[in-house]
């Protein structure tokens, strides 16, 4: 059995049972039924991850996948494709904003070679390298990728969810960085989601209303170009029509964590077009999901009701690198303690009213 094959069949849906004695427990405490909101349903998945145990969210990990895209030939961003090289050194030498946040966040990071143009990086502790290619190919004229090269990515991010596993990592966070991966992404999003191209859209690294005029162009002749491939409904085989390096390695890296029982924390716009890859390969994946902030893209709110999700945060980013993601481990965080720690009326001799 492949790697992918055994990561997809490990992925178990969570027992129902769970979120009930959860929020059960959640009403014995020393509030108004329901009063903490959205604490209260995350604090409930994270029992059901837990088995019905005590929750727990740390160590947290971000893993911030690095790759190139062909498509920036096309000009559909405003920084030259050498940046995302240019940016890989950066967080390996500490001055990106991830490396600030998840300093701040007492969460640890990883730095991927997934696919970026040019040959190994020098060596470092916080960098992984398994680049697949040196970038994908020019999806307006050419699938992506391969199939083997799609699997193989998807095979990589397994791969780090395990290495994470093996580290003592309960919460894995998906980061990425690649010049012009807003625009595969977007890509993907119409094909998964049924999504309009001309809707969601949007200027990535600042483009200008002819900048998105044009990639929204671009987007529709790689969507043209690959209609039968996407026509099949085959998860993979749009991935690979239409997807990145970084992108197929974060779906591997949530199908793996979903199959070893931990909690995903989804980042922005990129990332989200990772999970949906991961959704259409397997459904069952959402269940360990949480989306940690509304990316300021304009299409993120169509993805989000694609996909029936609802993120924790508005912050108005759009950064990606994993910065939202590690600022939502808090509230992870925050949901796991109310549940451990909060005194609960009978504890605290307080009266629970009718």
């Amino acid at each position: 059995m492949s790697l992918l094959q055994s990561a997809i069949d490990g992925i178990r849906p969570l027992d129902p049972t769970y979120f009930d004695l959860a929020q059960a427990h959640l009403d014995t405490q020393t509030k108004p039924k329901g009063s903490l909101g959205t604490l209260e349903g995350i604090a409930c998945r994270l029992v059901a991850l837990a088995a019905g145990g005590a929750p727990a969210v740390d160590p947290a990990r971000v893993y911030t996948c690095a790759g190139d895209h062909g498509v920036a030939a096309q000009g559909v961003s405003l920084f030259p494709q050498e940046v995302t090289r240019q940016m890989v050194e950066n967080f390996v030498r500490n001055g990106a904003a991830i490396n600030v946040l998840t300093r701040t966040a007492g969460v640890d990071l990883r730095v991927v070679d997934a696919g970026c143009l040019g040959g190994a990086f020098p060596e470092h502790p916080a960098l992984v390298q398994c680049k697949v290619a040196p970038g994908t190919r020019d999806f307006t004229t050419h699938a992506a990728m391969t199939r083997e090269e799609c699997v193989q990515a998807l095979e990589n991010g397994i791969r780090l969810a395990r290495a994470a596993k093996e580290d003592g990592i309960r919460t894995l966070c998906t980061g990425e960085m690649g010049i012009a991966n807003t625009t595969p992404a977007t890509a993907l999003f119409s094909a998964y989601l049924g999504l309009d191209p001309e809707a969601i859209t949007g200027p990535g690294t600042g483009l200008n209303a002819e900048g998105v005029r044009h990639k929204i162009r671009v987007i529709q002749k790689a969507l043209a170009l690959h209609a039968p491939a996407v026509a099949t409904g085959d998860p993979i085989g749009i991935l690979a029509c239409l997807g990145g390096f970084e992108i197929a390695t974060l779906a591997g890296m949530l199908l793996g964590g979903a199959s070893l029982g931990m909690a995903l924390v989804i980042d922005g716009f990129i990332s989200s077009s990772a999970f949906a890859a991961a959704r259409a390969i397997c459904p069952t994946v959402a269940e360990y999901a949480f989306f940690a902030h509304a990316s300021a893209e304009p299409g993120f709110a169509a993805v989000m009701e694609g996909v029936g999700a609802a993120p924790i945060l508005n912050l108005g980013m759009r950064l990606g690198e994993g910065t939202g993601a590690a600022m939502a481990v808090f509230i992870l965080r925050s949901a796991a303690n109310i549940y451990n720690e909060m005194a609960t009326f009978a504890s605290a001799g307080v009266n629970a009213g009718k």
